[in-house]
């Protein structure tokens, strides 16, 4: 593709370009994908310029001369917005994985020195360089099954100056690769040496780190894992207050493991997002729709950890409040990036229709982490994120589950995956072998 030149995606039999009012989507909004059949767009200089009937797009002008890809009839969208993930570790969990299997629990492991300690350690000895070596590759990996915006948290720190060196290597990853990365700082748990001295733990972070990470641009959110083992409301109050006094948007990791209220108290601070809300309560609710907060729900959490129940999406949005769908990318509860995989859990365990978690898993991430006015729809104007799905009909994205439908990923108008050309490459290296 040439660079400079605009582009034009053609012949999308179902384009769902997520259009409509300029906020988070609720109750039946949620169901309305903005679809249109036979449709086009065009885009120039990273961005999208029209949207509508294949005819009329393709006749402009500016359509005459430009790179084009023909979508060959299949379903285009925006790109996946996965506003919730640990995607920067050093190493897997896989031996917690065997031993969940063998009947240990994931808080039994937790209390043996697993679980977020176990990833703390390996985040102790591992360099920058690897670091950031790891990040470009999930990232790549994320683009080719169709997310082009990703959340990305410390919090297997701990230590203040680990949590820093995770926040540094995040931003050397957005300064240098094609996703684009949301940073986040993560109060995940209290490290060993500070279990008896959990005040003053607190007040380190809360006069000198907090600080220093928004003065330096190390993180846009802050978040903290407010549960029952971890940290208090008491405490992650304390430290979502002082965030929010230090200028950083606010969201939290609630009611996953027990309900604590944590989710009552977020809102009430303004949180953008509560996230996982497995134990979220009727009462929760009216707090949650008053505040405007999105509930980002984490289905693959639950299906892994095999744990219950599935957050209740149908009641949340009944209520009027706002959804989103995250993978909950991490090496010790989640390990998947594909969100395709995400929206069959939302379909099939929480009842959520097809269209309901494609708007969760695009435009209301996008609110999610404040890019809402950017990326989640295709709409004039906004940045022409796009997926070409090798599907006729977008119900399929779910259907077909634990599958990667994703063909081609253009991201900031350019081509950053695409499957066609992968193949193609692949059948001739074949054939040059066999000549």
């Amino acid at each position: 593709m040439t660079t400079g030149r605009a582009l034009l995606v053609d012949h999308c039999g179902q384009l769902l370009t997520l259009r409509g009012p300029r906020r988070p989507r609720v109750g039946k909004e949620m169901g309305q994908l903005g679809l249109l059949r036979n449709a086009a767009l065009l885009v120039q200089e990273g961005h999208i310029t029209c949207v509508g009937p294949q005819s009329q797009i393709t006749g402009l002008p500016e359509a005459q001369g430009a790179d084009r890809i023909d979508a060959g009839g299949r379903v285009v969208m925006p790109g996946f917005v996965d506003s919730h993930t640990h995607a920067l570790f050093a190493g897997s969990r896989v031996d917690e994985y065997e031993a969940r299997i063998r009947g240990a629990t994931y808080a039994g492991l937790a209390k043996s020195g697993g679980g977020i300690q176990a990833s703390a350690r390996r985040m102790r000895g591992a360099k920058e360089a690897v670091l950031l070596d790891h990040l470009r590759r999930v990232s790549a990996r994320f683009l080719e099954f169709g997310t082009t915006t990703v959340e990305v948290k410390s919090g297997y720190g701990l230590e203040a100056d680990q949590e820093l060196k995770m926040l540094r290597v995040i931003k050397q990853a957005m300064a240098q690769g094609t996703l684009d990365l949301v940073p986040t700082l993560l109060f995940h748990d209290v490290p060993g040496p500070w279990r008896k001295k959990r005040a003053a733990f607190l007040a380190m972070m809360i006069e000198q780190v907090i600080p220093l990470v928004a003065r330096e641009g190390l993180a846009e959110f802050c978040d903290a894992f407010c549960d029952r083992g971890y940290f208090s409301l008491s405490e992650a109050r304390q430290l979502l207050t002082a965030a929010k006094t230090a200028g950083l948007k606010l969201r939290l990791h609630a009611e996953q493991l027990a309900h604590t209220g944590s989710a009552r108290m977020a809102a009430g601070l303004g949180a953008l997002s509560v996230d996982h809300l497995d134990h979220v309560t009727r009462g929760d609710v009216g707090h949650l729709r008053k505040a405007g907060t999105i509930a980002t729900l984490l289905p693959g959490s639950v299906l892994y950890l095999g744990s219950s129940p599935y957050p209740p999406a149908r009641m949340l949005m009944e209520a009027g409040v706002p959804v989103a769908l995250a993978t909950n990318f991490n090496p010790g509860s989640c390990p998947t990036q594909n969100m395709q995989l995400i929206l069959s859990l939302g379909c099939t365990h929480m009842r959520m229709t097809p269209a309901e978690t494609l708007t969760a898993a695009t435009i209301n991430g996008a609110y999610a982490v404040a890019r809402g006015h950017l990326v989640g729809s295709l709409e004039a104007g906004k940045q022409a994120d796009i997926l070409v799905m090798d599907v006729a009909d977008y119900r399929e994205i779910p259907y077909y589950f634990g599958m990667n439908h994703c063909v081609t990923v253009i991201k900031k108008g350019r081509i950053a995956y695409d499957r066609t050309r992968l193949s193609r490459a692949a059948s001739f290296a074949k054939d040059a072998m066999t000549q």
